[in-house]
């Protein structure tokens, strides 16, 4: 289970070459409206995190992950 920072960093590294809006990516990001991955980008980078990690993200989790920082959290907390 990763550090909150630890997990942020990772997914700064993931989500920096899809960010087209040429705003920097922080904690606040939304994953959605800011950066624009569609629900199969969502379900793919959730799925290089679990791989990462070497741990299992609840599905029913995901509607409570909206930006970046969301998604660290869920991951130190599970």
């Amino acid at each position: 289970m990763p550090d909150y920072q630890t997990a942020v960093a990772y997914i700064l590294a993931l989500l920096e070459p899809r960010n087209r809006s040429g705003r920097p990516l922080t904690e606040a990001t939304d994953l959605v409206a800011d950066i624009g991955l569609s629900s199969l980008q969502v379900m793919e980078l959730i799925e290089r995190l679990e791989d990462h990690f070497d741990l299992s993200i609840p599905l029913n989790l995901l509607p409570d992950i909206a930006t970046i920082g969301d998604l660290a959290a869920k991951l130190r907390d599970l």
